[in-house]
């Protein structure tokens, strides 16, 4: 259960892809909180089981490449997670045109159109609080990503413009920015890895993926999903337009 239930009571949040993963961990956190956790995805199957599990959870089916369907969604939400993302990877020439937008529109576009349809909501309350989930790769660049890193750096500059324009109104806007974290969409890219670079999963893993990483290991989604709810309760007062690293040390240097 959270450390923080009474700070979260009332509060409304969105969660983006909250049907696996690290969305899935976030919408868990804050609904433990006590907030009323509206939970994105397209995965409706998913979101049902996430509901049926855990209070205070309305799943809500969006497909966020979907310009309507995403101005559709529900505007009166006091904390918003942008987590929702997908990943291709492929050397730039070889990389899909049409997998390029779409992971534009999903990890950049929606976030900037869910931060300015909730935030004059936000501004009358005189309080919110933006997590968008990030990546070490908002920070880093990697091979093989482009569509993707080119997404998270967006992502960073936009979370930095919404927290200098919701500082005099109580809003603050920060990013997460693990490294890897054992999620379907990382399990999806060993194997992709694995063909790109024709070896072994196993050696993905430890050849690729943890080779930057300095502590070992791959991030548990409860992690992150924790460090969400820190970055909403009552010490988050003036956490802002900065970027929370959950990445083994690969960014310290």
């Amino acid at each position: 259960m959270s450390t923080y239930p009474s700070y979260h009571t009332g509060r409304r949040a969105l969660v983006t892809g909250a049907a696996s993963g690290i969305g899935r961990a976030a919408a868990i956190k804050l609904a433990e909180a006590g907030a009323h956790v509206l939970a994105v995805d397209l995965n409706a199957q998913g979101l049902a089981a996430l509901a049926s599990e855990v209070p205070h959870v309305e799943p809500v089916t969006c497909d966020l490449s979907d310009l309507d369907a995403l101005l559709a969604l529900p505007k009166d939400v006091d904390i918003l997670v942008n987590n929702a993302g997908i990943q291709t990877v492929s050397p730039i020439e070889d990389f899909p045109v049409e997998r390029f937008e779409l992971i534009m529109r999903v990890m950049l576009h929606a976030p900037w159109y869910l931060i300015r349809q909730t935030i004059p909501h936000m501004y009358e309350k005189g309080w919110g609080r933006i997590v968008n989930l990030s990546s070490a790769h908002g920070l880093r660049a990697s091979e093989f990503k482009s569509a993707y890193v080119t997404a998270k750096h967006g992502l960073e500059g936009l979370s930095k413009v919404a927290a200098l324009e919701g500082a005099p109104h109580g809003v603050n806007s920060v990013t997460v920015n693990p490294a890897y974290v054992r999620t379907p969409l990382v399990e999806k890219q060993i194997a992709d890895q694995a063909r790109t670079h024709g070896i072994s999963e196993d050696e993905v893993v430890s050849k690729i993926m943890l080779d930057r990483v300095h502590v070992k290991r791959l991030i548990e989604p409860d992690e992150v999903g924790e460090l969400v709810l820190f970055l909403t309760g009552p010490a988050s007062a003036s956490m802002s337009g900065t970027s929370y690293a959950i990445d083994g040390a690969w960014t310290a240097y």
